[in-house]
C-alpha cells in the first residue's frame, strides 16, 4: 500500500507502532549530494526543457502537462493579474508595508492571509462545480437538472451561490469573460465548466436581476476542469495574486505613506454613544 493509498495518520499510531520510518515521506522532489529530482525528473533537464509553468504543473501534479493543459494553466494564473485596490489582499499588505518598511515580506504574508471566500478565492466555487459533478454522476439527471437542484439547494440553505457578481462589473467581468473565450479556443471548456455555466444560467432564471460569472468563479471551472481540487485551487489564487503583492508592497515601501491611517475624509466615521462622563458616584 502506497503513502497516497494509506492517507493521513495520526501521531499516535507511529508511537504505538514504534516504527517512525516513513513518518517523514514525500512524493515531490528527492534531494542527495550533487543530485537533485523533481517527481523522478532531474532538476537540470526540468531547467532546461520545460517552461516555467510546464515545471509548475509538474510539481503541483506529478506528470508533465500536455501543451493544451499547460497553455490553460499558464491563463489561469495570469489572468487575475491585479486590479488596482479593489482586493483588499492589496489593502492588507499596503497596510501592514506602510507600517514595516523594513521587509516586504510582512506586507506580502498579510497580503496572502487576505485571501478568503470574499476576497476572491475560487474554492467556494469549486467545492459547488465538484458537488454538482457528483450529482451528474451518481443520478440519471441532464447537467441542467443538476445545476437547477444545487441552486435550489443553496437558496434553500440561505448560501449566496458561488462564482457569480462582482462589486463594480455588473454586466460583464472582463477578466472571466477573457479567460473562457481563451480557453474555448484552446478546447478546454469540458463538462465541469459547462456545469458552471449551467449553474449561472439556473440562478439568473430565478433573478430580476442577472449577475455575471466573476474571475474566481471562472478560474474555478477551468482549474476543476484541469484536475485540481478545492484546496489546490484555493492556494493557487493565493499564489497566483502574489505577483500583484510583490508589485504593490514594493511600491507601497519605495512610494507610500508611512503608517497609512483612514481619516475622516476616506469615510473613517465614529457611530457610538455621544460624549458622556463617568458619574462622580463612582
Amino acid at each position: 500500500m502506497t503513502a497516497e493509498q494509506r492517507g493521513r495518520r495520526s501521531v499516535g499510531e507511529f508511537f504505538k507502532s514504534g516504527d517512525w520510518s516513513d513518518y517523514w515521506t514525500t512524493r515531490i522532489s528527492h534531494a542527495e549530494k550533487g543530485r537533485i529530482l523533481v517527481r523522478g525528473y532531474p532538476l537540470e533537464e526540468v531547467v532546461e526543457k520545460l517552461s516555467y509553468v510546464e515545471a509548475m504543473w509538474l510539481l503541483l501534479r506529478g506528470e508533465l502537462p500536455t501543451k493544451q493543459q499547460a497553455a490553460i494553466w499558464e491563463l489561469t494564473m495570469k489572468i487575475a493579474m491585479d486590479q488596482q485596490f479593489i482586493s483588499s489582499a492589496a489593502c492588507a499588505a499596503r497596510f501592514v508595508a506602510s507600517a514595516h518598511p523594513e521587509s516586504p515580506i510582512p506586507g506580502l504574508a498579510a497580503g496572502i492571509l487576505a485571501h478568503g471566500s470574499v476576497t476572491g478565492s475560487p474554492r467556494p466555487a469549486a467545492e459547488m462545480i465538484y458537488e454538482a459533478h457528483g450529482l451528474l454522476q451518481e443520478e440519471s439527471i441532464t447537467s441542467e437538472q443538476a445545476a437547477s437542484r444545487i441552486v435550489e439547494m443553496y437558496r434553500h440553505d440561505g448560501r449566496t451561490v458561488p462564482g457569480f457578481g462582482h462589486p463594480m462589473h455588473k454586466e460583464i467581468e472582463p477578466r472571466a469573460a477573457l479567460l473562457k473565450r481563451k480557453v474555448q479556443e484552446l478546447g478546454g471548456w469540458g463538462e465541469k465548466a459547462q456545469l458552471f455555466d449551467a449553474i449561472g444560467d439556473a440562478l439568473n432564471e430565478r433573478r430580476k436581476t442577472p449577475l455575471p460569472a466573476n474571475l474566481a468563479g471562472m478560474i474555478a471551472a477551468v482549474q476543476c476542469e484541469l484536475g485540481f481540487d478545492p484546496i489546490e485551487i484555493e492556494a493557487l489564487a493565493a499564489a497566483g495574486y502574489s505577483y500583484a503583492l510583490v508589485a504593490h508592497v514594493v511600491e507601497e515601501i519605495k512610494e507610500g505613506v508611512p503608517l497609512r491611517i483612514i481619516p475622516d475624509a476616506l469615510g473613517a466615521a465614529y457611530a457610538g454613544a455621544p460624549e458622556r462622563h463617568i458619574p462622580d458616584e463612582r
